[in-house]
């Protein structure tokens, strides 16, 4: 037999091991980080989808939740409005209840209701400015003029608003605007000649501007064409309007007004006392026929409050001839 022959390694071999080895070490430590840190990413976004999950669970209960009591406010006010008209077919005024705010009020443990109703009739219908053939109404022409001169806003207003509503693209004289003005907008658009379905299309107006909306929208609406106006309900603003320039019988002293329909058992001002406000051959031809004393077109606004959750509904009732009352339009914005 013959001996190997043992090699020993240099130095230089021997530094090359050892650094080859640290490097194995150091690329083992860095895997090791990456893993840990790759874990840490995962564990924490899947905690993250986890408690999005149950907020997103939580917010569609609590939505949920609130609708159904929102639509017992409806029932509740549904109710509140047939007992009335059973008692008195004729007339819908302040005095009668209706219009008190209910709440808040603890519906169960932790949620909490607000509501309150209005008579939209005792506000200024847009869509009454054109008539059913299309042509502008002139008594609700002068009277919209008259109601945003008293407000401190242009009367040339009236005139675009007829020509966005009318079917028809000729301008209102002096005041209006067509296609030719809006496809001039950016972005561009076109009329909608046709009559509104919310108060918030006076926004469309070019130039219009959310602070002339904010001082216009207490006092309109918009409803089917053709809805009289509730004296009994409407504010001194709107009826001071139909009477002409110059004319603050109503709307000088608001709070007045609320005491006299508060205190009084009845409709105030009444029928023949608005008539005799108005100047002399005022009251004449169709004026009459645009005033009433009884309403169909109601506003609720529930307010619901679970927790740290707040919710907004704003539902359109409608109250037939029979008494029933329906919602016919439901939204989480007043206009």
């Amino acid at each position: 037999m013959t001996a190997r022959a043992l090699t020993v390694p240099t130095r230089a071999q021997r530094q090359r091991r050892r650094c080859g080895r640290r490097a194995q070490r150091g690329i083992a430590l860095l895997v090791a980080i990456l893993l840990v840190a790759l874990g840490t990413i995962l564990a924490a976004a899947i905690a993250y989808e986890n408690a999005m999950t149950a907020r997103r669970g939580t917010a569609t209960y609590a939505f949920d939740q609130s609708m159904l009591i929102q639509q017992g406010a409806e029932a509740l006010a549904a109710y509140g409005l047939r007992q009335i008209r059973q008692s008195d077919p004729t007339h819908i005024y302040p005095g009668q209840g209706w219009d008190k705010p209910l709440g808040p009020i603890e519906v169960v443990p932790g949620v909490m209701l607000e509501a309150s109703l209005e008579d939209l009739q005792g506000r200024f219908n847009l869509n009454n400015l054109v008539q059913k053939d299309g042509t502008p109404d002139p008594v609700y022409v002068l009277a919209f003029t008259q109601l945003l001169e008293m407000l401190g806003l242009e009367p040339k207003w009236t005139g675009y608003l007829v020509d966005w509503i009318d079917a028809d693209i000729v301008p209102q004289n002096p005041d209006g605007a067509e296609d030719s003005v809006y496809m001039g907008q950016t972005p561009p658009y076109r009329t909608a000649n046709r009559y509104i379905t919310s108060a918030s299309e006076l926004l469309a107006l070019p130039g219009f501007g959310r602070d002339r909306y904010l001082k216009l929208a207490p006092y309109v609406t918009a409803l089917p064409q053709g809805t009289q106006i509730n004296i009994c309900s409407a504010s001194g603003v709107v009826l001071d309007a139909f009477l002409g320039s110059g004319h603050t019988d109503f709307s000088s002293d608001p709070e007045a007004l609320g005491k006299n329909r508060t205190a009084t058992t009845g409709c105030f001002p009444t029928v023949q006392s608005y008539q005799a406000a108005f100047p002399k051959n005022g009251w004449s031809g169709r004026t009459p026929q645009k005033f009433g004393q009884t309403s169909n077109y109601f506003r609720l606004t529930s307010f619901v409050t679970i927790g740290s959750a707040e919710f907004n509904l704003y539902s359109l009732l409608f109250q037939d001839t029979t008494g029933a009352v329906r919602p016919i339009q439901r939204s989480f914005t007043a206009d």
